[in-house]
């Protein structure tokens, strides 16, 4: 009951905030940390010693809830503090993706006598709203302070992280743990097809924005198996949801491995230590892409960035594989 009254209570504060910063002049002032700034001075500097993290949307699914822990870490680097640790809702993915231990947590801060201040939600692409929440972090110098952003705190590349996610990923003492059904000898190209979520709801916007077709895929799939230049066998591993019979296009490939019952953590390792990982418009292949060392075939409609390297390949609304030259 008390985790159902906190769940609910998250609820009520995050509808809450997204209406009222809609309104983004009198947004603020329900802001202690906002009260702050105007009552005490704005210093020269930040305080490198102080902390920042931001809220994870507990009730998303893995690749939104990392895209939340990421912009915390992103937003720490940006304003040149340290990084507060929160963990997932599920732990075992803070244990398999190596990051919990790195960063003190807010508990742990506390009793150091860090204080905890809420910072406004703001937009990164509007100066105006970066530089209210940098002149309050300013104004909390020579103090103890963890900053907590907002749920959902925008951070839209996602990539500006990706060498310190991979260090933490890679230097894990659960690496030890991992087993993969990849046999080494061969070529293993892992491709991911969205589906689930997005074939509940036909009509709703926000899912069929994220819909690529099984013609998609077969066709990207087709022109990779052709231009991978390798002496290994090519085995290929399909991560999605449903039956074979839903993805009958894909019974022409050789070497095709079903990978519609792997459970999340397994089927989201296994794209990180593809050869070569074909992703979707989704954040839970998105992820392990920017831990996966290999080649990462990727939609170029996609709502987050990807470096500029040749081991990132562009692919058309067509299904037209960009091929580096």
């Amino acid at each position: 009951m008390k985790e159902l009254i906190c769940k609910i209570k998250r609820k009520l504060r995050t509808c809450f905030v997204s209406k009222l910063y809609e309104n983004y002049r009198i947004y603020p002032l329900i802001y202690r940390s906002y009260w702050h700034s105007l009552f005490y001075s704005i210093k020269n500097e930040i305080d490198t010693n102080n902390y920042l993290t931001a809220l994870i949307n507990n009730g998303a699914g893995i690749g939104h809830q990392l895209a939340g822990w990421n912009s915390g870490l992103w937003w720490s680097k940006y304003f040149g503090m340290h990084h507060a640790y929160i963990g997932f809702s599920n732990s075992a993915w803070d244990k398999f993706l190596g990051l919990k231990g790195v960063d003190p947590n807010i508990k742990e801060l506390k009793k150091q006598g860090y204080i905890v201040r809420r910072l406004p939600k703001f937009d990164e692409f509007k100066p105006k709203e970066v530089q209210l929440v940098t002149n309050i972090i300013k104004s909390y110098t020579h103090k103890k302070v963890v900053f907590v952003c907002e749920q959902d705190q925008p951070y839209l590349s996602q990539i500006g992280t990706m060498a310190d996610l991979q260090a933490r990923f890679y230097s894990s003492e659960s690496r030890k743990e991992d087993r993969l059904v990849y046999d080494k000898h061969n070529f293993n190209i892992a491709i991911h097809v969205r589906r689930g979520d997005i074939m509940l709801d036909p009509s709703n916007p926000n899912l069929t924005m994220r819909y690529l077709s099984n013609d998609y895929f077969e066709k990207v799939l087709s022109q990779v198996v052709a231009h991978v230049s390798t002496d290994k066998p090519i085995h290929i591993y399909l991560f999605s949801q449903g039956k074979p019979e839903d993805y009958s296009k894909f019974t022409k490939f050789n070497n095709l491995h079903w990978c519609l019952d792997m459970g999340a953590i397994d089927s989201f390792m296994h794209m990180v230590y593809a050869d070569l990982l074909i992703t979707s418009k989704s954040s839970f292949s998105y992820k392990p892409a920017l831990l996966n060392r290999g080649i990462k075939v990727c939609p170029e409609n996609f709502w987050h960035g990807y470096p500029d390297s040749e081991d990132w390949i562009m692919v058309d609304n067509d299904g037209n594989v960009k091929w580096n030259q």
